[in-house]
C-alpha cells in the first residue's frame, strides 16, 4: 500500500459482503465441530483486500440493527415482505438467512472486534442508514463497498464519495462516479431515489409506477429535475406530460406519497464520530492479535486470518483526519 498521507474512509454494508462470502466460498470449509466457516473467511479476506486496495484509512462496518425497520413497513407494507421469516410483535421481523450464515455470525462479530474494526448499528434503521449518515458528514474521501443499488445516491464527486459495487464479485468490482452513474441509468447520483422510486425494485418490494420503466422514468427526470419536479407537471394543465403518463402517475398517487421516504437512505441519525466508533485502522497486537492467530487454527480459517492482519499492519499514516465529524 502507497500510503498517500490523506486519509479514506471505507463503509461496508456488511451484511451484503457477509451474504456473498457465504455463497461465492464453498461452505464445506468447516471447523472441527461441523459448523461452517466459508463465510468468516471470505468476509476477512474482502476486507483484507479493499484496505488494501483502495488505501483506506478508517474502516465501519455498519451493521443492520433492524433489516426492515417498521416505519418503513408501515409506508409501503409489502417493503422486503419475501425475505420475512417470521414475524415479530416486538421487535425486528427475523430474515430469512441459511442457518450455516446464521451459525457464522457471531463469529464474524468476534473477529471484527479482535481486528480492532469499528461495528455501528442504530436501532429501528438498516446498515444503508448508517452508511447514508456517515458518508453525508465525513470531511474526507469515502468509498461505500456494496452489492446494493440503492446506495447509488450516495455518489457525489464534490464530496469524494464514491461507491465500490460488489454486485458481480470481488473480482469484477466496478468503482462508481458521477459519470458511471449517468452512463449506467441516465440520471445523476443526486436522481437516482427519485429513478428507483418511479422504476421500483422487486428484489425490496417496491412496485415502483406500473408501466414506468427505467428509460422512461430517466427520461421524465431528465425533462423534470425530480419526483417533486414531475408531480408539479403532472398537476399543470401545461405541465408538457402526455395523457398516458399523467394517468399512470395518478393511479400510483398514493405510493408515490411514501415511497421516497423509504427509498431515501438517512443521513442525520446519532451515530458516533469516527473517532468514537473507533474508525481509525491500526494494527491488531497483544492478546487480540494472538486470539486471532489462535482462531486460525481452532476455527479452520486457514491464510485469512494471515492475510487480514498483514493488510492491518501496513496501514499508512495519515497526516491529518477531521474525525470529529
Amino acid at each position: 500500500m502507497s500510503g498517500s498521507g490523506m486519509p479514506r474512509l471505507m463503509l461496508l454494508d456488511t451484511a451484503s459482503l457477509y451474504f456473498r462470502a457465504f455463497y461465492g466460498v464453498p461452505d464445506s470449509i468447516r471447523r472441527s465441530d461441523g459448523t461452517p466457516v466459508n463465510a468468516v473467511r471470505g468476509l476477512m479476506d474482502m476486507i483484507a483486500r479493499l484496505t488494501t486496495d483502495y488505501e483506506a484509512t478508517h474502516l465501519v462496518a455498519c451493521w443492520d440493527n433492524d433489516w426492515r425497520p417498521q416505519w418503513r413497513v408501515d409506508l409501503i407494507p409489502g417493503y422486503k415482505s419475501h425475505r420475512v421469516a417470521e414475524t415479530v410483535s416486538n421487535g425486528p421481523d427475523v430474515e430469512v438467512v441459511p442457518d450455516p450464515l446464521e451459525a457464522q455470525i457471531p463469529m464474524i462479530r468476534r473477529v471484527l472486534d479482535l481486528a480492532g474494526i469499528a461495528v455501528v448499528g442504530v436501532d429501528e434503521h438498516e446498515a444503508d442508514d448508517v452508511i447514508g449518515t456517515y458518508a453525508s458528514q465525513a470531511s474526507f474521501p469515502t468509498d461505500v463497498v456494496t452489492g446494493d443499488r440503492d446506495l447509488f445516491q450516495l455518489v457525489d464527486d464534490d464530496r469524494g464519495v464514491r461507491v465500490i459495487y460488489t454486485a458481480r464479485g470481488m473480482k469484477n468490482l466496478e468503482v462508481l462516479t458521477d459519470v458511471v452513474v449517468v452512463g449506467k441509468y441516465r440520471v445523476l447520483p443526486q436522481q437516482y431515489a427519485d429513478f428507483a422510486t418511479l422504476r421500483g425494485d422487486a428484489s425490496d418490494g417496491l412496485p415502483g409506477v406500473a408501466g414506468i420503466g427505467e428509460k422512461t422514468a430517466a427520461s421524465l427526470l431528465g425533462a423534470h429535475g425530480s419526483l417533486e419536479g414531475l408531480l408539479e407537471a403532472a398537476d399543470a394543465p401545461d405541465g408538457g406530460l402526455s395523457a398516458g403518463i399523467r394517468a399512470k402517475l395518478s393511479a400510483a398517487a398514493d405510493y408515490l406519497k411514501v415511497a421516497p421516504a423509504v427509498v431515501n437512505v438517512v443521513r442525520d441519525l446519532e451515530v458516533p464520530t469516527l473517532e468514537e466508533a473507533g474508525a481509525k485502522l491500526r494494527p491488531v497486537t497483544g492478546d487480540a492479535r494472538a486470539e486471532l492467530e489462535q482462531l486460525a487454527t481452532d476455527w479452520n480459517l486457514g491464510g485469512s486470518v494471515k492475510r487480514l492482519l498483514e493488510a492491518l499492519d501496513h496501514i499508512p499514516e495519515v497526516l491529518s483526519a477531521d474525525e470529529a465529524r
